[in-house]
This record gives structure tokens, sequence and C-alpha cells, in this order.
């Protein structure tokens, strides 16, 4: 992502916890900063990308954090997936010092992410949207604004229930092909193009079918972004079951030593559960 803002012509200032997967972007022509605080001195757009809501506290309200280095005026751009209502607070925190903020969680996978073709689901007002707009044109090609702040993590929660569900269905149908004998490449050629079609079974299905399931998305980090979205169903009064069973199943697969390969891996648990494996 930051290097297709580079591609894009902006000047970058990047920082990572990991400070050699910084490497990379230094290389193309970004600055290095020491900490948040430092990449955040005279920027007028500040990106955010992390892990989970703790490390966004942290990395934009810490001691060394964004807060502490960026100027009045500026937007702090979080496209982490994280609580919604943290980010409300953290948009809070942030406007005390008369710094905007925005939330622009992205779908795509590391494929969307290299290739500049993220979909990305924003929350802020839409003035600060319009100011960032060339950053994110830069990352993304489907660019949403859904609302105010805290709706575009919501909008992430809607997009991890449904790839939860398009995912686990993909893998029973898999599963009952496989079983039956078919040759799936066939099988999936045949459905694909019809009602069943989605971007889980074009770009996920021979994952399952060989049983390998190379990055892509880890799976603990999307068992994490369905926490969140049980977390803000549970608040809003709403029932998300199959959401809740396949939660289920990515946390025994992360228990086993999955965590870290793609999300389609819980076609794994199915596959064992059938005799196929």
């Amino acid at each position: 992502m930051a290097l297709n803002i580079l591609k894009a012509g902006h000047e970058v200032t990047v920082h990572n916890r990991t400070r050699e997967k910084e490497e990379p972007v230094a290389k193309a022509g970004a600055k290095r900063a020491a900490s948040p605080k430092e990449a955040a001195m005279g920027q007028e757009v500040i990106i955010t990308c992390v892990s989970d809501t703790p490390d966004v506290e942290e990395v934009i309200l810490g001691e060394n954090g964004v807060i502490h280095g960026a100027s009045p005026g500026s937007i702090v751009m979080d496209m982490s997936t994280i609580s919604p209502a943290a980010t409300r607070r953290i948009a809070a925190e942030l406007g005390k010092k008369g710094i905007k903020m925005i939330d622009a969680p992205v779908s795509g996978g590391s494929e969307g992410a290299q290739k500049g073709t993220l979909s990305i689901m924003i929350g802020g007002e839409a003035a600060d949207v319009e100011k960032v707009m060339p950053v994110l044109q830069a990352m993304g090609k489907t660019i949403t604004h859904i609302g105010p702040i805290g709706s575009g993590q919501i909008t992430k929660a809607i997009n991890q229930v449904i790839i939860a569900g398009t995912y686990w269905g993909v893998a029973e149908g898999v599963a009952l092909g496989l079983k039956a004998g078919l040759d799936m490449e066939k099988v999936v050629q045949a459905v694909g193009s019809g009602a069943a079609g989605s971007w889980g079974l074009t770009n996920r299905s021979g994952n399952m079918i060989k049983n390998s399931y190379p990055l892509g998305f880890r799976v603990r980090f999307h068992r994490k972004d369905l926490n969140i979205a049980l977390e803000a169903a549970r608040e809003l009064g709403v029932t998300i079951p199959v959401a809740a069973f396949v939660e289920q199943i990515e946390t025994g697969l992360i228990t086993r030593g999955h965590g870290d390969e793609d999300v389609s891996v819980i076609a794994r648990s199915i596959r064992e559960q059938s005799g196929i494996d």
C-alpha cells in the first residue's frame, strides 16, 4: 500500500514496529521515522494500518504515538480493522487537539494491496474524505464513503461476516464434490458463472481442492475480525449464527497451529470431518 502511494507521486515517511519491514519502501524512496510520533510530524495525512484495536490505540495515542506528532488540521486515516466503538473514542481524543480522523478499513487481501485494487470502506466527515481521496485512489479501486466515523469499521465487520458464510459454503460444496469423485475444476467452472458465483469461489476454491492454503489473509486475523463483528452484533441485538459458528471453527484451527494460513483453511475442518483427509 505504501509502495503504491509512492508510485502515485506522493512523498512518504514510513514507520513499522518491525523495523526491517520498512526497508523495501525506503529503497523505493520513502523516508524512515523512528516512531509513529516522528512519522506524523509535519504531515498532512497520517495512515495507520496495524493488527488489532490495542495496537491502533498504542500507535495513535501511546507515549510515542501519532497524537504527539501530528499538527492541528492534519488527518489520521486508520486502515486497520478494529472496534467501531474504539474508533470513535480515538477520533474524540484526536479531535481535542484539532486532528481529524477517518476510518478506512480495506478488503481484497494481499493481492489487492499489491495491485492497488483494494475495496476501501470509509467513515468520517465528507470534507476530510475528499482531501485524502488522491491517496485513497493510489491504494484502492472501489472507494465508498459510508457515513460518519466508525461506519467504515461496521461495514468491514459486515464484509467479514459475509466472507465467513461464503467460504464455509464453498468448503461444503468442495467437500461434497470431492467425495462424489467429480472433477472439481469443471464443477467450479460450471457453478461459478451462475448464482453460486463469488470471489471466494473463484479465488479460493483451488486452495480447498488442493488442501493447501497460502496467503491470502491470515485466519487468525479473520477470527479477530469476526470477534469484532460478534461484539457489534451483541451491542445491536442482531443474531449472526453462521459467523459465530465459523469463528469457533477458526479458533480450533488456530489452536492446532494453522493461524497463519489463509482464511480458506476453514475447508481443512470439513475435509477432515468428511473423511477426505
